[in-house]
Formats: structure tokens, sequence, C-alpha cells
């Protein structure tokens, strides 16, 4: 990546990126690849020939296969050498989350441990606390878990009921209450746990599962992803020592939100690795199965379908990386040297997360849409659990879930905006009155042969951004503070900022690509680009539309709408022939390819 600015969170809806400022796969280096190999070898040797066994919750082998993550260094890529670990930076640990994701469950167990169960001490830790705990972690000696939830507390984390008084020699901090839903839970070592200190003071504490008064549940009988722990985290007046108090006593929510954005922007390395297998599994069956005379990847609906399934996962990718790179490059002001390194480093990733709840929001929503497609490509077949598309389908769908719901995380990104311009940190409000003044002047763009490769398609999401700054505004102004009670039009709002991110990362990358490697050897990349964009400026529109006509009425609304089609209008391309062309390649591969 070019250029050492470190830009802003949310600022691509107002700056022009360049494309050779954003990471892509194409950037992979040969640490990198070596990453990828390594990840692919230890799934394909070591847990896919085991995964009926793990289905059916051998923890035994689990606990074995994490260990020897541990000792490929998959643990630790997280984790400084000074504490056992063999850092890799965020896209190293993103290819992990990647490329294992084919592991189903396992890559769920190994990912709650390295993400939500270890990186609160790597970020919040005091020196002897991470000099305790992260060794054995790193190696998977130890099993590290998250226990937030709670049974009457689920997006609302603010809301836990779990208390800890400080018993009455002070050593102790008694922690009474139950957490729900918990990954690993059934044979964790650690767990990160949330309690009011006092009733009221939220606080993040590392207990461990020996402690007196902790116990744990049932495996709960899960839809998907059975062969990961989920079960109950009791605690009757369980007794953790002081100095197992995480941070600051009533800091527990710097410490929640600060992981839940790594988590966010690391699930979407799982979803698109996911998504890529599906693809694998749905086209080397329709290839395979023949209908009225031929193979059914011949006919043009399941053309369709897997083309749209390898471009979304192309969006995906690109997002994902995107971020990634972005993360990595702020990554690079924190003093590695400093006692206050993790929670500096906590704070850089916590600019980007406007990009790390689309991340997050997208890619789930990719995977559950290749799951889906892929099933029905096998029709009767796959659902059944003879084939992997049961399974796969399954699966994806706690993804949605995971990590803040993506309800959730739709109001997060419009509400963060608008918070972190009211205060100043970033010159939303003062390019939104300037693009106010200027729509009498906006005319509609149309191709040009000027425009040279996707140049049409950089118009297209120029105008993107001007929708996405003039419905946050208008929204703004129309509603003011009270604009998180209209929770219908915060998320449409998100969707055209996601739709907005999506577009552009796509197009970068493939503007990229022909900056390096030439239009012939991009040609895909185009095509996905192309037929994304196209279809995307559609989405926009309708949401704005809906954004406006939820604001205001008749004259005011016609006025409204009448700036939008000059912003949103579009000559469209011939998809048919885009998405054709994309399929033939996948077909040919049989597997996804960009």
């Amino acid at each position: 990546m070019e250029g050492k600015e470190i830009r802003k969170g949310g600022s691509f809806l107002w700056e022009e990126i360049s494309s050779q400022e954003i990471f892509t796969s194409e950037d992979f280096t040969e640490e990198h690849k070596l990453i990828i190999k390594t990840a692919e070898d230890f799934i394909e040797n070591e847990v896919l020939p085991h995964m009926e066994e793990i289905e059916h919750k051998d923890f035994e082998l689990t606990i074995k296969l994490m260990r020897m993550a541990g000792k490929l260094g998959f643990l630790g890529a997280d984790i400084d050498e000074e504490y056992g670990g063999d850092p890799l930076g965020k896209i190293g640990s993103l290819l992990i989350n990647e490329y294992t994701a084919p592991g189903a469950s396992f890559a769920l167990t190994m990912g709650a441990h390295t993400g939500i169960g270890t990186m609160p001490i790597v970020f919040f830790g005091t020196k002897s606390q991470k000099e305790k705990y992260l060794p054995s972690l790193a190696t998977g000696e130890k099993i590290g878990a998250y226990a937030l939830t709670e049974p009457m507390a689920g997006s609302d984390a603010m809301a836990i009921a779990t208390k800890a008084t400080l018993s009455d020699d002070g050593k102790y901090y008694l922690l009474s209450g139950e957490k729900q839903f918990i990954t690993n839970a059934g044979f964790a070592d650690i767990i990160i746990i949330y309690a009011k200190v006092d009733g009221d003071k939220f606080t993040a504490f590392i207990v461990e599962k020996n402690f007196e008064g902790v116990s744990i549940g049932e495996e709960e009988k899960k839809m998907g992803i059975r062969g990961s722990s989920t079960a109950n985290v009791i605690l009757d007046e369980a007794k953790v020592p002081v100095e197992n108090v995480l941070f600051e006593i009533g800091k527990g929510h710097t410490v929640a939100f600060n992981i839940l954005d790594l988590g966010r922007f690391k699930l979407g390395g799982g979803a698109t690795g996911g998504a890529k297998k599906a693809i694998e599994v749905a086209v080397k069956y329709a290839k395979e199965r023949v209908q009225f005379g031929k193979p059914i990847c011949q006919f043009g609906l399941i053309k369709h379908k897997l083309a749209e399934m390898a471009i979304k996962t192309y969006i995906a990718e690109s997002i994902t990386y995107r971020t990634g790179g972005l993360i990595d490059k702020i990554l690079t002001t924190v003093d590695i040297n400093a006692e206050d390194s993790g929670r500096q480093t906590a704070k850089c990733i916590s600019e980007y997360s406007v990009e790390c709840s689309i991340t997050k929001v997208y890619c789930s929503e990719v995977l559950d849409y290749v799951a889906d497609e892929t099933l029905q490509i096998h029709g009767g077949y796959g659902y059944t659990e003879e084939y992997p598309a049961e399974q796969i389908y399954r699966d994806s769908r706690i993804n949605r879930i995971f990590e803040g719901t993506n309800e959730i995380n739709r109001l997060i990104i419009p509400g963060w905006l608008m918070r972190r311009a009211l205060k100043g940190e970033i010159p939303f409000l003062s390019v939104v009155q300037k693009l106010f003044g200027e729509l009498p002047t906006i005319e509609p763009v149309s191709p040009s042969t000027e425009d040279g490769h996707l140049g049409y398609q950089k118009k297209l999401v120029d105008m993107a951004k001007k929708i996405a700054l003039l419905t946050t505004g208008a929204a703004g102004q129309k509603y003011g503070k009270e604009i998180i009670e209209e929770q219908e039009v915060l998320g449409f709002l998100s969707e055209i900022i996601i739709e907005t991110y999506a577009m552009e990362s796509g197009l970068l990358r493939a503007l990229k690509s022909i900056e390096s490697s030439g239009i012939e050897a991009s040609k895909i990349k185009i095509n996905m680009a192309k037929v994304y964009i196209n279809d995307a400026m559609k989405r926009i529109d309708d949401y704005a539309s809906q954004v406006f006509a939820a604001m205001e009425k008749e004259d005011t609304l016609h006025t409204q709408l009448g700036v939008l089609r000059k912003l949103s209008g579009l000559i469209p391309i011939n998809t048919v022939e885009g998405r054709r062309n994309i399929a033939d390649r996948i077909i040919e591969v049989e597997r996804y390819i960009c």
C-alpha cells in the first residue's frame, strides 16, 4: 500500500481513495502465502478427516487439535513474542480465520479462543496478567472463552445482572450470576467474565474454571456449529482474586466494545472463507448433476446463481482485506514498547468501528446467501445430511448473531458517524453542508469514451457517496438527537453506507489489478465490479427513496426525490452477459476465482 496517511474511520464517504492505497488479496506477501498453505494443510490433513467426531462433540479431540494449532503458531498470531506469541499482523491473523473456516465447528472454537477469549488480556491486561495467562493461551495448553451474554441481556450488554461484591478481607470479588450461550464453555480454562461491581460498575474479570463457585451448565442443542461447545457459565459467589480485575473497575464497557470491533472484522475473514468453500461444493455438484440431458451448470439460472455467489464473495473479500489493511496501517503508530501498547492497539482498531461493523454485516450475509444458494443448487439432496450443503447451511446462520447482531451493527454504523460529527472529530457536517450547496448544479452521470476502464463505475461510486451524505445529513437535520428512535431510517441509512463501501472496495481492487496486472488478467474482477455496482445503485436508490418518504410529504418529498434521481441515474449494463462470463470461469476451475 502506498502512502503513510492514516485516514479517519468513515472518511471513505467524503474522501477520494486511491486504488494503490488499499490492501487487497493480490498484495499477499510470501509470509502470507505460507500462512495460507499451513492453514490449508492443517485443515485438510488434521481436521476434515475427523469432522464426524468433532460434530458429535469429541472435545478431547478438539483440545488435541487446538494444541496442534498452537504449535503451528495459529493461537499466538496476535500475542507478543514476550508472552509466547508469534505476531503475524492483523492480515496474518485474518488469513488464519479465512483459511481455517472449512473446519466449521473447530474453526469456531479456535476463533473464539484467539479472539474474544484471548484479546481482552492482550489489550487490557497488566504485565503480570499477561505473563500468567498469555503463554498458555498461545500454545493451547489453556483454552479461552468470553462470557458477556445473559438470559435477560443479549444485545443490551450494559443490562447484565451478574454482580461482583468485594469480600470482607478485600482479597476477592465474589461473582454471582449466570452467563448464557458461551462458546468453548465446556472445556475452557480461562474465561473473561463481565459483572457489575456493587451493582452498577460494569467490570471485566479474568476467571479460571477451577475457581471456587464456578460451574458449567449442560451443552446447548444447537441448529448448527454442533461440534463447538456452547453452555452456560454459572457463578455462585465465585471467588475471583482482586488482581484478576481486567483493566479498571467500571471500565468493562471499554474492554467489551473494543474486543467486538476486532471480532467483527475477523469474522469477515471466516465468512469469506466459508463462502469460498460453499462455492466449490456448489459448482462441483452442478457439474456432476445431469438433468434434461446435460449438467445443470450449463443452465442459465444456475449460471446466474454461481456468478452472483462469486460476485458477492469477491466484494466480501475486498471489504475484509481493505479493512484489515486500514487496521494494519494505523497500528504502525502504536509504541510496541509502551506499557499500554495493548490499549493503544485497541484504540487504533476502534477508529474503524464503522468499517468493522460493515465488514461483519456484509460478509455474514454473503455467507448466508451463498450457503442458501448452495443448498438450492443441490435441490432435494441439499436438504439431506448425506451432502455437505446441509451442514454449510446450518453452520452459516450463527454469524448474523455473533459479535453483536446485524441489527445492532446496522444501528452502530450511522450512529457512530453522527456522534463523531457532533463532537467535531470528523468533518462530516461541513462536508454535508457543502454538498447541500452544490445540489442545484449537480447533473446525472453517464458513460463517456473518455472514461477509461471502469471510469463510469467510478462516477457511480462518487454519486453513491453523495447519496449517503445527503440522506444521512437530511435525517440528522430532521430528527436531531431523536434519530435514535427512528431505527427503520437508521437501517436504510446503514444499507446505503454499506453498499457504498462495498462498491468502492470492489472497484478499487479491480482498478489496482488493472494497474498491476493488465486488462486481460483483470477481466473477471472488472466484470464483477461492473455487475455489482450496476445492481447496487438500484438498491441505493430504493433505500434513499424510503428514507425521504419516511421524513417528508408532497412537494418537499417530490423535490428531494428529483434530486435523488439526478444522483442515482443509471445507464444499465448487460448483466446477463457479465454473469455468464463469470460463471463460465468458475465452472472451468471448479472453485471461486476472481
